[in-house]
């Protein structure tokens, strides 16, 4: 059973925890329904339809704020622990530098783990739900790209014809074993362009080797043909890789579909280890604020607590990013991008801990 220090301890986290979470919360809410009075300003819906979409939005945006707010929870608790001199209390009674941060480490782990299992599947499952309603309302609702058990699919619209195109492959701008139907603007089939091989590099794309089928007649060319679409190597990639709308069991289905037709599933591979691996970081993250609090002096001011945090959070967050963006180019494995930046933590967490174990 724990001891009332330690519960004071883990319940003035939570409170502070909980206190900051629903201040970012509302600080979100403001600026995303700004955001969204703005997009349905021309667009003829209901008065409280900006709230709606940004009640679904803001919490898969608070999920990527969490760091930031483990990092300034535990600076205000020991703000506050320092001014009324609670830390000297808690010492008296046994609990060392050490057991301290042991218990903060513990709970920022379970809160990570709840986040993970729980707060995350809900908001992509609400951010699945706004980006679906969003789409209705931009004009890339006319174009729309997926991966299914069966294959890549894409819809496009383009000079008043409707294309239905479903390919089993796609390898960097190589689509293979692809079959294109075309619709007039009555959705009546006009023709269907069958291909082992097309290559989507530009918009125009070049199909090899065309079977091609009209008023029930096929004809097959041994030379390619150029097609006008809105997609390229790059727009499909975009289109069908939202993966923050996906819970983690669409994840893992979705990295399955993604090896079936040849798409590398690295995207999701990193998007899972890094979920994965956030319940550790945000318990280094504690312990690392932890330990700079020990180390400061107890005189300075709420705001310079604040400064730090933000300038801690600021620097963690471009160390993630650049090692996530040379693991989503390829130059550096997925495994080392998720765990050096860990790694790098750790090594100046135990060092800050073996100079508070000394205090």
């Amino acid at each position: 059973m724990f001891k009332i220090y330690q519960k004071y301890l883990i319940n003035n986290f939570l409170i502070k925890f909980l206190y900051l979470s629903l201040i970012f919360l509302s600080l979100t809410f403001i600026l995303s329904i700004l955001e969204e009075i703005t997009f349905l300003k021309n667009i003829d819906v209901s008065f409280w339809y900006p709230y709606f979409l940004t009640l679904l939005s803001t919490p898969i945006t608070l999920f990527e704020i969490f760091p930031f707010i483990f990092l300034l929870t535990t600076q205000f608790l020991f703000y506050e622990m320092f001014k009324k001199k609670e830390l000297v209390l808690l010492k008296a009674n046994g609990l060392s530098n050490l057991k301290i941060i042991k218990i903060l480490f513990l709970l920022s782990l379970a809160i990570g783990i709840f986040n993970i299992a729980i707060y995350y599947n809900f908001a992509s499952k609400l951010n699945f739900q706004y980006s679906n309603i969003k789409n209705k309302f931009s004009d890339d609702n006319k174009y729309l790209a997926m991966v299914t058990q069966s294959g890549l699919w894409i819809k496009d619209e383009i000079n008043g014809k409707t294309l239905l195109i479903k390919s089993e492959l796609i390898k960097e701008n190589i689509l293979s074993e692809t079959i294109i139907n075309e619709f007039n603007d009555n959705f009546e089939l006009i023709r269907t362009i069958q291909s082992k091989k097309i290559d989507i590099s530009q918009n125009k794309w070049i199909i090899f080797n065309p079977i091609v089928t009209k008023d029930n007649i096929t004809e097959k060319a041994d030379y390619p043909i150029y097609f006008q679409t809105n997609f390229d190597e790059k727009r499909i990639n975009n289109l069908f890789s939202n993966i923050s709308t996906l819970d983690i069991l669409k994840l893992f289905t979705l990295m399955e579909d993604y090896k079936k037709i040849g798409y590398s599933p690295d995207e999701i591979l990193l998007h899972l280890l890094r979920l994965f691996t956030m319940p550790v970081f945000y318990g280094i993250l504690t312990v690392l604020s932890a330990i700079i609090m020990f180390n400061l002096s107890n005189d300075k001011p709420l705001i310079f607590h604040i400064a730090l945090g933000i300038l801690m959070a600021v620097v963690i967050y471009y160390i993630n990013f650049i090692f996530n963006s040379l693991a989503s180019n390829g130059r550096i494995p997925i495994i080392a991008s998720i765990f050096f930046p860990i790694l790098t933590l750790s090594v100046f967490t135990i060092i800050g801990l073996i100079d508070i174990n000394e205090k």
